[in-house]
């Protein structure tokens, strides 16, 4: 329904006007104001659809047009007025009323107000369109501004020229770049990315405007203003556009920390891989050891008894004496049997860990003495701690590890261990004298000792550290939960 306010008619001429209507069936409501006054407020009223004014001095086409101007309200104005003098249509339409109608052509005021009838319906689409269009974009910059990367559109002109049509407020937070920025110099990102990985930048970008197929790529930059280099993902989806350039809507993650840790991930099982490789051969070679040991040792000794045996066997007469001889040699040759036996099996599991881990920490620095002429000292606040067995083998093999490691590189004089329980874990410390370890040798890949004992302290769920300084001696340290 058309709302219509007639300005500076009479009454009898507002009827008129209401009777037309009905009789065009055109719904409407019919206002009218007379006095000059009043317009402004009765303007601001309601929403008006259109404005019938007259050229009645005071409230002329001309003076409604300067109201509906300096009110800065946009509705269309029909001038329906009594004569023409010739030159009052141009004066009125040049003015920026929408038409000029006589009122002894009632029939032309009728198409002139359902044109209106369409043009308003055509500005109410519009600005229909116009809001959502306004929430659309409302909403998108919300999402962009809310996620945690870059949303970026991207175009690729066929002379070979780039520029960024819109870039998100993350741009600053990624690249150290605000978005006016990189839309006013859209080659500042090509610049942050390390030169090792620009070549293949390059090639994504160009098999995916050449295919035109989603473009994927990760690389490293560094950020105006940044010391660390970021790892950062790019996704975009290309399409031509009708002037042939390729138009990318895209965005760009931070996946620094992904990456750092698929990186840490893949350097663990490399060095898992060094580990199993160093510990298999490792057990082969104690296997190697140990079938030697038992062939050559255990073994040889046995042929020799069987060879004091075989002249006992036969039907010979022999005097007693030389039957006490053989006695006496096969015993020691037993004796020497056990005593290998013995030693292998100490080897393979010290007996002295069922006495406890502290009397075999003790144990075990007293045979690094005596095996290497090295001083060792052990401090131990309790006479024995509590463990289960695993717990106390693999602490003991640490320790032996430790004590090998020393044997082998420290050029130590003395070495001192410490051997306690507090707060519910086993703290063992292990310290010598000798010429001391630097980090780059604790981390360099043919570490397999200290590897071996972080490998297993992490498989305990304990804590493992070493710490060194040149000419002064090296510290190993480590702490296992008592329960595990």
């Amino acid at each position: 329904m058309l709302s219509i306010l007639m300005v500076g008619h009479t009454v009898g001429e507002v009827g008129q006007v209401r009777n037309l209507l009905e009789q065009n069936e055109l719904p409407a409501e019919v206002h009218c104001v007379t006095a000059p006054d009043a317009l402004p407020e009765i303007l601001q009223q309601r929403e008006w659809d259109v404005v019938l004014t007259d050229d009645r001095p005071g409230l002329s086409a001309e003076q409604v047009l300067m109201s509906l101007s300096a009110m800065a309200i946009d509705i269309p104005v029909i001038a329906l007025v009594s004569y023409d003098d010739g030159q009052s249509a141009a004066r009125l339409i040049a003015a920026g009323a929408q038409d000029f109608l006589l009122k002894t052509h009632p029939v032309r005021l009728i198409s002139a107000l359902r044109c209106c009838l369409r043009h308003i319906g055509h500005l109410r689409e519009l600005h229909e369109a116009q809001l959502e269009l306004e929430k659309s974009e409302a909403r998108f910059r919300a999402i962009a501004s809310n996620l945690p990367g870059l949303v970026f559109q991207f175009v690729l002109e066929s002379d070979g020229s780039t520029f960024f049509p819109y870039v998100s407020e993350g741009s600053k937070a990624l690249l150290g770049l605000s978005p006016e920025n990189l839309q006013a110099r859209p080659q500042a990102f090509s610049r942050l990315i390390l030169a090792g990985d620009a070549a293949d930048y390059d090639r994504s970008m160009r098999d995916s405007c050449e295919y035109l197929s989603t473009w994927n790529w990760e690389g490293r930059i560094q950020a105006k203003g940044d010391v660390d280099v970021k790892w950062i993902s790019l996704r975009a989806t290309p399409r031509r556009t009708r002037r042939g350039a390729v138009l990318w809507d895209g965005i760009m993650l931070n996946i620094t920390r992904n990456k750092q840790i698929e990186l840490e991930i893949a350097r663990s099982r490399a060095q898992l891989e060094e580990l199993s490789a160093y510990s298999q051969k490792a057990k082969e070679q104690e296997r190697a050891r140990i079938a030697r040991e038992i062939h050559d040792d255990i073994g040889g000794t046995l042929t020799a008894i069987k060879c004091e045996l075989v002249p006992c066997l036969d039907n010979s007469q022999r005097t007693p004496e030389f039957y006490r001889s053989k006695a006496g040699a096969v015993e020691s040759l037993v004796d020497m049997v056990i005593d290998s036996t013995r030693r292998i099996a100490l080897d393979l599991r010290p007996g002295v860990l069922d006495c406890g881990i502290v009397a075999a920490v003790q144990w075990q620095a007293r045979e690094f003495n005596q095996r290497t002429g090295i001083a060792c000292s052990v401090v131990c606040e309790r006479e024995e701690i509590s463990l289960d067995g695993d717990l106390a083998v693999a602490i003991f093999r640490i320790f032996q590890e430790a004590l090998t490691n020393i044997a082998k590189h420290a050029s130590a004089s003395a070495v001192r261990v410490k051997l306690a329980e507090t707060d519910g874990q086993v703290y063992l410390e292990v310290a010598d004298n000798g010429c001391g370890i630097t980090h780059p040798e604790v981390e360099k890949v043919g570490s397999f000792g200290i590897r071996g004992m972080r490998e297993r302290c992490q498989q305990l769920g304990g804590r493992f550290h070493v710490r060194g300084e040149p000419r002064v001696g090296t510290e190993v340290m480590i702490w296992i939960p008592a329960g595990t």
